[in-house]
């Protein structure tokens, strides 16, 4: 535990997000560095959430979400902004996440982002537009691929953007489509409106990391906590609202989530229940392994070693370094972590 009281920084505070994969103690520590750190005149630092299934509300047990008498009266944004049955938009939590970061610096606090959906770190913290649609170029896009084939269109987007037709290839239908929608729209290069490792303002990302073998322990002792505490009593009341649940039912996004796609399946008879906790956690332990790889390419995360008796007192010092500006670049070596290797 960090010493409290005290601020460290200084104005301008980078946003300090805390990242990598889960069961790694991502929330532990943002509460930890929530507890000492403070903004201007003393404010008190609040806590982005910025796991997807966690905008989710009722969604409490699959998503191991800090209970509220759990957070040691620290204010949380973006949880329990969600109905189960609305599908998520990365583009909807990017434009309420950085106005509850705003108004976090507003009032002179701080922000401290965690979570372990790494599309929407990215959104938060990088420079990442997310161009509209539009029905009816689709639609005449669509109409031509049954026309003229998908070939043809792709080399039309090999005229107009040749490095995103090298990066689709000729076989993506759907992306393809995107692709010169974009183009269509926004008059611009498809490849200008991907994501770019910039900042839209100072940040620091703390990884956490451990070896696979402790990863893989820390999964199935909280699937286990999931099991004990009700995950199945949780997913059937949010598949069931005709007998009691708290809304319509579980949208398309909300039930891919690990945790309840597999225990959907048992509803569906198409395997025990023992059979479907033994999914959550292989897919549990997946799913860590793919958020090390996506944050993993980063080479701007400074990785720190989840298990280490220090790790809040480490976290607080790379804090330090951030608001003083004298933060070292990240000495990771090539980019290649425990779980990713």
């Amino acid at each position: 535990m960090l010493p409290r009281g005290g601020s460290v920084a200084v104005v301008p505070f980078p946003l300090i997000a805390v990242v990598g994969p889960t069961a790694t103690g991502k929330s532990d520590l943002a509460l930890d560095l929530a507890e000492v750190l403070r903004g201007d005149d003393g404010a008190p630092t609040e806590i982005v959430n910025a796991d997807a299934y966690q905008l989710y509300r009722g969604m409490d047990v699959g998503t191991a979400k800090v209970p509220v008498d759990q957070r040691r009266g620290i204010v949380h944004h973006q949880l329990d902004v969600l109905d189960p049955v609305d599908d998520a938009s990365v583009a909807r939590y990017q434009m309420n996440a950085r106005a509850d970061c705003d108004g976090i610096a507003g009032r002179g606090g701080r922000a401290v982002i965690v979570g372990g959906s790494g599309l929407y770190v990215r959104a938060l913290l990088d420079e990442m537009n997310f161009p509209g649609t539009d029905a009816s170029v689709r639609a005449d896009l669509e109409a031509r691929v049954e026309r003229e084939g998908r070939r043809a269109l792709h080399d039309e987007l090999a005229r107009l953007d040749s490095a995103a037709a090298a990066s689709i290839g000729p076989h993506n239908t759907r992306r393809i489509v995107r692709a010169l929608e974009v183009i269509a729209i926004t008059g611009q290069p498809y490849t200008a409106n991907l994501p770019r490792q910039e900042y839209v303002r100072p940040s620091l990302q703390i990884g956490l990391d451990c070896s696979r073998d402790l990863v893989d322990e820390r999964v199935a002792r909280r699937v286990q906590r999931m099991r004990d505490g009700g995950l199945v009593d949780e997913v059937r009341a949010l598949a069931s609202p005709d007998q009691g649940g708290q809304g319509a039912g579980l949208g398309v996004t909300a039930a891919r989530a690990v945790g309840y796609a597999e225990i959907l399946r048992h509803f569906a008879g198409d395997c025990t229940l023992d059979d479907a906790f033994e999914q959550v956690t292989a897919n549990t332990r997946r799913l860590a392994r793919k958020q090390m790889g996506w944050f993993g390419r980063d080479p701007r995360v400074h990785w720190l070693d989840a298990a280490a008796p220090d790790l809040a007192a480490r976290a607080l010092a790379l804090v330090a370094a951030a608001d003083t500006g004298n933060l070292p670049a990240p000495d990771n070596g090539p980019v290649r972590r425990s779980l990713g290797s």
